[in-house]
């Protein structure tokens, strides 16, 4: 159960940052920023798709990674229970 509340966690943390990316023109200067293609930077950033379906995508799958909010701060919950109960 614990890898799956950590995978619903990590989506819930990449709607809300494409959330925070309101304007199509910063979506794509971010989604650059992350190392995409400036060509499909354009085209995932005019996506008409909600939110939530946008989190599960390759798109922010593959730019928003776990290393990218490991950076921010926020730890994976597995990893921070393998590390209280190792023996």
């Amino acid at each position: 159960h614990m890898e799956e509340l950590d995978q619903w966690i990590r989506r819930r943390l990449r709607m809300c940052e494409w959330k925070l990316w309101k304007k199509v023109r910063t979506r794509i200067r971010n989604l650059i920023k992350l190392g995409m293609r400036p060509y499909f930077a354009k085209i995932y950033a005019n996506t008409r798709k909600g939110y939530w379906h946008i989190a599960n995508s390759h798109i922010l799958s593959t730019t928003l990674t776990n290393e990218y909010f490991n950076q921010l701060g926020y730890k994976s919950l597995i990893s921070q229970y393998s590390k209280m109960h190792v023996n």
